[in-house]
């Protein structure tokens, strides 16, 4: 295991900077958040650590980047700012995220109440959603794994008609596996940042997906036409756990981040990390370091500690006696479920140490 430790100089003017302009900008914060912030160049703080590599297959070693402090965010002219007239995240599901109508009627409904408190003053509103027939993209069965793929590329396309008129960006989710391109096995999600459109699959994120008794395969492909979406009619979706919300709202809120600017993490253990498979990601941290915190903030404008009350509001709301999974086989006719929220303990008790670091 390789540790990423960077001085705590280099670390300070990745935050703060060296222009006055963006050092009184960071003077003018609240005491409070100064103080969290601040966190970052602490040797000993436990509220963020470093970047840990395991493997040569992790994304910083083989994905090289620049690096983004503070001031080159500050200062790209190609970033997305939300406006007041363009102030909205539209989420739009593409086929069935659960079993029932009910789970997934559910699970959208987490995940929208997920961003709107993680993006804090911005409002979240879903689309209704749609069959994978509506998106006349290009499918194909992976020779592989032998799951069903849809094509990304034609998804974003479909999304870009679709944006609405007050939209900072749409955001489109699903259970089904994509491809960006024939020769690739496959893609996590995929984005433009320029159109502000996003496509995210959480297929993978199924804790069978990778056994051998994955029940998602499909033995051969019939399909009459182009046209043919029939074999979407009863594909295999997951069942909602725990750990599978967690990797959504991860990828979910990873992926707009980048809508907004944010390049890929090298600081500190931040969601802003690269990932290069699943294992990475679940290292990965549902919270943003202080840096790219810092560059959240400056984009929308948010208090952070009503930010991080929020998220506690939503870990708690509607999650008292939750069972482990959402059921295979719910009636239709049940009323909300609970959300399953065991694998968000951990997190819940660190935005309750930075709560208390932000209220001293």
């Amino acid at each position: 295991m390789q540790i990423v430790r960077h001085s705590q100089q280099t670390l300070k003017t990745a935050l703060i900077s060296k222009n006055p302009v963006l050092v009184s900008q960071y003077e003018k914060l609240d005491a409070g958040e100064q103080r969290l912030m601040n966190e970052a160049f602490q040797p000993a703080s436990d509220l963020f650590g470093p970047i840990t590599l395991h493997s040569q297959s992790d994304w910083i070693t083989s994905h090289p980047e620049a690096p983004q402090d503070f001031e080159q965010f500050f200062s790209d002219p190609y970033r997305k700012i939300p406006s007041p007239d363009k102030h909205s995240i539209y989420i739009q599901s593409i086929g069935s995220l659960g079993n029932t109508r009910i789970i997934s009627e559910e699970y959208i409904k987490w995940l929208q109440g997920y961003c709107k408190a993680y993006f804090y003053g911005l409002r979240v509103k879903l689309l209704e959603p749609v069959p994978v027939s509506a998106t006349k993209c290009s499918f194909r069965v992976n020779e592989n794994t032998q799951n069903l793929q849809i094509h990304a590329g034609d998804i974003l396309k479909f999304l870009k008609k679709k944006k609405p008129e007050d939209a900072f960006c749409i955001v489109g989710i699903t259970m089904i596996d994509l491809y960006p391109r024939d020769s690739w096995n496959f893609v996590f999600g995929q984005a433009s940042l320029t159109d502000g459109v996003g496509i995210f699959s959480f297929a993978r994120y199924g804790s069978d997906f990778y056994s051998l008794r994955y029940e998602g395969k499909v033995k051969k492909l019939k399909k009459t036409s182009s046209s043919d979406y029939s074999i979407f009619d009863n594909y295999y979706i997951p069942e909602i756990t725990s750990v599978l919300l967690l990797r959504s709202c991860k990828t979910l809120t990873h992926e707009i981040g980048h809508i907004f600017g944010l390049r890929h993490c090298q600081w500190l253990a931040c969601l802003m990390q690269g990932s290069n498979h699943l294992e990475e990601a679940d290292r990965r941290p549902l919270n943003l370091c202080p840096i790219c915190l810092r560059k959240l903030q400056c984009a929308i404008g948010f208090s952070v500690v009503e930010r991080y009350r929020a998220l506690v509001q939503w870990i708690d709301d509607d999650s008292a006696g939750t069972p482990g999974a959402t059921p295979k086989h719910s009636r239709e006719d049940n009323g909300n479920l609970p959300k399953p929220m065991e694998a968000f303990k951990e997190w819940k008790e660190w935005i309750i140490k930075c709560l208390t670091v932000l209220q001293k």
